[in-house]
């Protein structure tokens, strides 16, 4: 109950930080421009941001002919939870790591990548599975693409604002180019942290659901343990919009990037787990 009501004030946090920049960038006309923008991409994110993922990654659909172990893996853990079966993907990249996508668990989907099939054990990725079928049980894919959707645009329509001031500014505008520059600035760092703060909110639940799921905490400690030493030592080419769906940081260590982790510390998510043991 928490966790709903806290990640409902981040999302209206997330739409009111949009609509002050719209205010800020246009008056009152462009606070109603920024609202109805908001909407319009909150309904494009509910019914597309699976499809949307999926095929920024690549991400190729298999069959239990094609990948029986994982296939079989995955559901095991449906039927135990009595959730509807989701699609399953594969990412051919040497990236290890997971996600989760979709508007709800009728319509789910499960990513793996190669990497991660190679560098864990059955019992290891069937923790990461029930990890990830945790997030789509609780609908937080769904709320974390919001999120995210709502932050790129925030930081979109900062950035535009920035290049019309270096190109369009003219001191008898007024007084709101000082507040439209402090704005243009500070509103892609707040959604970026309104952003993380929904998703290591999350995780923690993913991890206990996921464990409980599992019945094997240990295993998904393991895991977790195994993809943070991996953890960006090959190639990722990650939107960071998109980092915080997979189970770790892919970003770990990507200069910038790696300052806003969507992901709380490894050794406290594994701390919890050990405690569940």
């Amino acid at each position: 109950m928490m966790n709903g009501i806290r990640t409902a004030l981040l999302l209206a946090s997330l739409t009111g930080l949009m609509l002050l920049i719209g205010g800020a960038l246009g008056g009152r006309g462009g606070m109603m421009i920024a609202l109805l923008f908001s909407l319009v991409m909150n309904m494009g994110t509910y019914w597309y941001s699976d499809k949307i993922v999926l095929k920024m990654y690549h991400a190729k659909e298999v069959t239990p002919a094609e990948a029986p172990e994982l296939y079989g893996i995955v559901r095991g853990l449906v039927d135990r939870a009595n959730m509807p079966m989701p699609k399953v993907y594969i990412v051919e990249t040497s990236m290890a790591n997971a996600f989760a996508t979709g508007r709800n668990p009728s319509h789910a989907a499960v990513a793996v990548t190669t990497g991660i099939m190679r560098v864990l054990d059955r019992n290891e990725l069937e923790g990461v599975i029930a990890h990830e079928l945790s997030h789509v049980r609780n609908r937080d894919t769904l709320i974390s693409s919001v999120a995210a959707t709502i932050a790129g645009v925030i930081t979109f329509v900062a950035n535009m604002a920035q290049w019309s001031l270096i190109f369009g500014g003219d001191d008898e505008d007024g007084g709101n180019i000082v507040g439209v520059l402090a704005m243009a600035i500070l509103a892609p760092i707040a959604a970026l942290i309104i952003q993380m703060a929904i998703s290591r909110s999350r995780e923690f639940g993913a991890d206990k659901g996921g464990a409980e799921l599992s019945g094997h905490p240990m295993a998904l400690a393991s895991a977790l343990s195994k993809l943070e030493m991996t953890a960006g030592r090959g190639p990722a080419d990650v939107n960071p919009s998109t980092a915080h769906m997979f189970i770790v940081n892919p970003l770990k260590g990507k200069r910038f990037a790696s300052l806003f982790s969507t992901h709380p510390s490894t050794e406290e998510r594994i701390a919890r787990l050990s405690a569940m043991q």
